[in-house]
């Protein structure tokens, strides 16, 4: 009850991890006389650099005594080079590197200590760049001064406002014109099976014929589908069956305190390996092609390594997006788990029997805070400029849950100890082994990803002995799978197949041999599945009524509806 109580303030992060990586930081620190006499040298140097650019700051060519990172575009404005602001930015950014310099390097800190610490130090001089104060942004000040403080005005009325909707869990503005199944979640189709966690929906078919072997996409279980049935122009299930294809889609129903004892092998069983059975019942005597996004490809990488086991070959090939099968190294989501952590969210989540998906928004917004938290408020609420909402971010500020068994049993035997990688996961009491997969495989990844790092999805190549075909494409974690085609695309994409029988190749090795392609991905795994899915035939009906699977409502059904 106390850690729950504690959680309100903290935002569901461990105070205790937070201080022992500190302590274990200053403690290796203060016994390291060489690492102390680099800090002190390297402070000499960066004051003596700031001396000699102050000099010559308020020069029309004066040089820059140190560059942003390439990704931060804080200070790119021409304003910023103006003295004295070039000055102040130039100090924060040396200020940066140092301690950057100070909180990495410490021989004898363990490397997730090390993460937390040089992460925290990070967030902490972020909360403090100048472009975050009226006082000392260049192009801020302009703002005010043209509009005559109106901007001001004008943010604290959105402050105002957001804090309102927040407080009274109402969507921000804007969203309410992106409701599932009116503006987004629109391609006909109809609900063809329900259990108490999962409706699977069949896409109507919009061509006179359609290939013979359907696709089962599976979401991750911490979002709503509907990622993947954006409005009609982002829509990847509309862009596959106006293609040809038949289309399944799973809606994970949004769980409450009833369902807190839901486990891992409920979400398989009931969820990913169920819908297996009514998609193949639907469509019988066909190879099943399926595909999984995120946390749902890796609950579809254990189905299929179960099949495999079981010498069920229902499965015709299998795509994975930006989903890891291996988690030695999740980039910085790894920030948030460790035993301390999962200890300290079980204590949450054991108040409400699930974890709310605002707590876990909260630590994707944390690993990004530059671009999503300090950036949002300097633009929304000092100058005074709404974001227009979009479909994509209307999409992720609707929520899910996940339920207490399950989640604290997925972080677990995944992210914490690997499980699925090592071999050492069960299911029905016997291990799986993902090298059991035959099938083709069609990965894909994304060059910024923060939640699955693409050299850690490319792993899959390490884990399985079948041919897969690597993907990575430009863009982060939603923003490099929902990418159509189309005129103004600005993305690339590299691509290419690795046989069954083919030598390993690493990542850095791959990315330098592998020749960039204009334009989206979706094109080039179109071409692919629709080399596995068979010839053209008319097209199955919706549901099988005869065979227990009728039809039961109209897409988008009621699981994605679900506050």
């Amino acid at each position: 009850m106390a850690h729950a109580a504690m959680a309100r303030l903290t935002q569901g992060l461990s105070p205790e991890t937070l201080v022992a990586s500190y302590a274990d930081w200053w403690v290796h620190l203060a016994m390291a006389p060489g690492k102390q006499k680099e800090l002190a040298e390297k402070a000499l140097r960066k004051t003596a650099r700031l001396v000699r650019f102050s000099a010559q700051a308020a020069g029309e060519d004066c040089a820059p005594c140190i560059e942003p990172l390439p990704q931060d575009k804080r200070f790119s404005a021409p304003e910023w080079q103006q003295w004295p602001f070039n000055l102040i930015y130039e100090s924060f950014l040396l200020n940066q590197q140092w301690w950057h310099n100070a909180t990495t390097g410490v021989n004898g800190v363990s490397r997730h200590h090390e993460q937390i610490a040089t992460f925290g130090t990070r967030q902490l001089l972020d909360t403090f760049s100048p472009s975050n104060f009226l006082a000392t942004n260049p192009e801020l000040i302009k703002k005010t001064v043209e509009e005559g403080g109106a901007n001001l005005v004008r943010g604290a009325r959105y402050w105002w406002e957001d804090g309102l909707r927040q407080k009274t869990n109402q969507l921000p503005e804007g969203a309410e014109h992106f409701r599932p199944g009116h503006e987004v979640a629109v391609t006909p189709g109809k609900v063809v099976y329900r259990n108490e966690l999962i409706e699977l929906i069949q896409y109507s078919p919009q061509t006179e014929t359609v290939y013979a072997d359907p696709v089962l996409i599976v979401p991750s279980w911490i979002l709503k589908y509907y990622i993947l049935d954006l409005s009609p122009g982002n829509s990847l299930v509309r862009y596959l069956v106006e293609r040809g294809h038949t289309v399944f889609m799973v809606s994970w129903k949004n769980p409450d305190a009833n369902d807190r004892d839901l486990g891992m092998d409920d979400y398989l069983n009931r969820g990913v390996l169920a819908a297996i059975d009514a998609a193949t019942t639907i469509v019988p005597k066909r190879s099943l092609n399926t595909m999984g996004y995120c946390l749902g490809g890796t609950l579809l990488s254990m189905a299929a390594a179960t099949l495999a086991r079981d010498g069920d070959t229902r499965l015709g090939s299998m795509t994975l997006l930006a989903s890891e099968v291996d988690f030695t190294e999740p980039g910085e989501l790894s920030l948030f788990i460790d035993e301390s952590q999962i200890a300290y969210l079980e204590d949450i989540m054991w108040e409400h029997g699930f974890l709310d998906g605002k707590q876990m928004a909260g630590a994707f917004a944390l690993l990004n805070s530059r671009d999503l938290v300090w950036s949002r408020m300097v633009h929304d609420y000092l100058f005074g400029i709404r974001q227009p909402m979009t479909d994509l971010g209307a999409w992720n500020v609707d929520a899910t849950r996940m339920p207490f068994r399950q989640h604290s049993e997925y972080l677990r035997s995944l992210y914490l100890n690997n499980d699925l990688a090592d071999g050492r996961y069960q299911v029905d009491g016997r291990p799986i082994a993902l090298s059991d997969i035959r099938v083709p495989v069609f990965s894909v990844a994304a060059q910024r990803d923060t939640v699955a790092p693409w050299p850690s999805v490319y792993k899959i190549h390490l884990l399985t002995d079948t041919e897969v075909t690597f993907c990575l494409t430009t863009g982060g974690h939603n923003v490099g799978v929902v990418n159509p085609p189309g005129p103004g695309v600005r993305r690339s994409h590299q691509v290419s197949t690795r046989a069954a029988d083919e030598r390993y190749v690493d990542p850095g090795t791959w990315f330098a041999n592998t020749p960039a392609i204009d334009g989206s991905w979706w094109p080039s795994w179109a071409e692919w599945l629709e080399a596995h899915a068979g010839q053209r035939v008319a097209p199955p009906a919706l549901g099988a009524a005869k065979a227990g699977l009728p039809v039961l409502g109209d897409a988008p059904g009621q699981y994605v509806l679900m506050p």
